[in-house]
Parts: C-alpha cells; sequence; structure tokens
C-alpha cells in the first residue's frame, strides 16, 4: 500500500517512517519544504517523490496519507486529505483543540473516509504491563496509577519548535507529552473526569510543566505528570494496589531503536522490547516478566483496516477523551 508522510522530522522520520517500512507499506512521497529533512527522505527511501507542494503530494495515488507535520497545521492537512478521499494516520495530537479535533472527526464520518490518531504508547512495554498486571491480581485492587515524562532540560531548545511556539500555535507539553499519559491512563482504566490541572510555563512562552489528575469512573485515580524542567524525575510507572505496587522506571527500547535505524521486520521487532518491571511490598522488591512493547501493532492494524479485516486501532470515541480533556486542562488550570 502506497503512503505519503506529510512532515519528516523526528515523528516523520524515526517513527512513522521505520513503522511504515516493518509493516509492509511503501513510502510513496514526502511532503516537506526543509531541505535537509527533504535529503535524508531520499537517503531513507531513495525511489520516494519528495515534494514541498501539497496538492501534489496528495495526487500520488495514495492508500494513506501520515500527518506528521506541526500541530498548527494538522487540521489543514488531515481535512485536505480527507476531502481527497484518503484514509488518515494523524501525529498525536490530533489538532490543537476540541472544536478542531471534531471538525476533522466530523469530515470523516460525514465522508466515509477513515481517520485516525497515533497514539503509539499505547503499545508500549510499560503500558501492556500495567494492564496485564491491573487485571492478574498480583497487586490486587488497583486504586492509583503515577505516570509521568519527567526530563531535566532548564535551557530553552530554540532549534525545537515544541518548545518555542505558545499553545495557541501548537507548542508545549499539554500538547505533546501529556497527550501520551492521557491516551494511555485512559486506556488501561476508562473514562474519567479531570479533578485537578496545573499547567505552566516555567521556561517562556510552552507549556513546560504540567501535572493532570484523573478520577476514573473505574475508581482508579491517574496522576499525568510531564515536565521538562524536573531536576529529579521519578519513576515512568508506578501502580498502587491494595497488597502491592508495580514499579517501571524507565521506557522500553522501541524508541532508542528506532532512533538508531532498525525496524521492526513485518511489523514484529526481533530484538528485546520489555521494561525492567518490579512488584514491591514494602521494603521487598521482585522483578517480573515484564509484556513486550511493539508500535509495530499500530501499523498492522492500520493495514488490516484499509484491507477491511478489523477495525481501525484508534477510535473517534478515544481520541474525543484526550482532546476534551486537554481543554478542560487550560479551563480550570490553577496557574
Amino acid at each position: 500500500m502506497r503512503v505519503g508522510i506529510a512532515g519528516y522530522g523526528l515523528s516523520g522520520r524515526s517513527f512513522h517512517a521505520p513503522l511504515l517500512k516493518g509493516c509492509g507499506f511503501e513510502v510513496a512521497t514526502v511532503l516537506t519544504g526543509n531541505s535537509t529533512r527533504a535529503r535524508q527522505a531520499k537517503e531513507d527511501f531513495p525511489l520516494t517523490k519528495v515534494t514541498t507542494d501539497f496538492s501534489d503530494f496528495l495526487a500520488q495515488n495514495l492508500d494513506l496519507v501520515v500527518v506528521a507535520s506541526a500541530n498548527a497545521v494538522h487540521a489543514d492537512h488531515a481535512l485536505a486529505a480527507i476531502k481527497a478521499g484518503i484514509p488518515v494516520v494523524v501525529e498525536k495530537p490530533m489538532a490543537r483543540t476540541l472544536a478542531e479535533t471534531e471538525s476533522i472527526l466530523s469530515a470523516s464520518e460525514k465522508s466515509g473516509v477513515p481517520v485516525t490518531a497515533f497514539y503509539n504508547r499505547l503499545w508500549d512495554s510499560d503500558i501492556l504491563t500495567v494492564k496485564k498486571v491491573a487485571t492478574n491480581g498480583l497487586i490486587g485492587k488497583v486504586f492509583r496509577l503515577d505516570s509521568r515524562f519527567e526530563r531535566f532540560r532548564p535551557q530553552l531548545n530554540a532549534a525545537a519548535w515544541r518548545e518555542s511556539l505558545t499553545p495557541e500555535e501548537g507548542g508545549g507539553l499539554l500538547l505533546d507529552l501529556q497527550t501520551h499519559l492521557l491516551s494511555t491512563a485512559l486506556d488501561c482504566f476508562g473514562p474519567a473526569d479531570l479533578t485537578y490541572a496545573s499547567v505552566r510555563k516555567i521556561r517562556g512562552e510552552s507549556e513546560d510543566d504540567v501535572v493532570l489528575n484523573l478520577r476514573h469512573h473505574s475508581g482508579v485515580d491517574s496522576y499525568c505528570s510531564v515536565s521538562a524542567i524536573s531536576g529529579s524525575v521519578g519513576p515512568r510507572i508506578r501502580v498502587l494496589g491494595s497488597e502491592g505496587a508495580l514499579i517501571i522506571e524507565e521506557l522500553d527500547p522501541q524508541e532508542a531503536l528506532l532512533r538508531a535505524g532498525s525496524f521492526p521486520e513485518g511489523g514484529i521487532w526481533s530484538v528485546p522490547t520489555s521494561s525492567r518491571a518490579y512488584i514491591q511490598r514494602g521494603d521487598a522488591r521482585e522483578e517480573i516478566e515484564a509484556v513486550a512493547g511493539n508500535y509495530g501493532l499500530f501499523y498492522l492494524a492500520v493495514a488490516g483496516a484499509l484491507e477491511g479485516k478489523n477495525e481501525w486501532p484508534i477510535t473517534p470515541a478515544q481520541i474525543r477523551a484526550v482532546a476534551t480533556i486537554i481543554d478542560k486542562a487550560r479551563e480550570i488550570s490553577v496557574r
């Protein structure tokens, strides 16, 4: 199946392109106005057509469009692809606001042209392991999830648009890493209401320290923290249950593998992709076998959906739920 990638920065080149290649797609065209990225696209896929014109990009007899461009143009690119009758995968977040998100989903529903979002962290080893432990009773009844993406980067990176642009322009961690934490928390423990939000700009115009608390209808509370200025980072995952805790301190190796040029051949990794996971009860800690992560399952599901074999991997309801909480967070933030 022929796919076009709109945008060839970090997400386009290091995530989507190798996963698409591994899952059997042909990267037929790349849209970019950046000369360095255009050169990289031709190095990675010598037969691909690289263009700066979006109409030309859409005219390449595509079976799928992947929108991996800047957040500010997600809606424009997705709507144009839907209008052209081409199914779409949109990098997270689908759009900057709930209203923009609804415009994309509405166009998809009215036209019958499918659209989905790239919530790849649902296939991280840590999240798959959380779901396994929550259902097998290993730590009793789960009542709390602590989920974090914390880093210490006290100086702004002027070359990184996510750090320099305002929220209205699509910048900041609420739209970036917090989207991952929301999508995974909702996937693990179901629908939730936002009970607390602290959305702050410490270094400049972008939101760089964001804490959200969710009360899931299942009774679990999720504490979701993203920060670019955390001088002491916490564990990636801590799940508390009535009989113990699950601790996962670091991400699985998938992102590092993709950035290094590896990809899951046939959609399946040939190297280990599990996090190190522990069950802790007071001072006693034991390592358990974590579930292997695999982002390739997302694009295998996309391929199956295009062929009519299965549903799309991320539903409109999941996309709306995340966008609704993001809008609500700005509304009720204590900062």
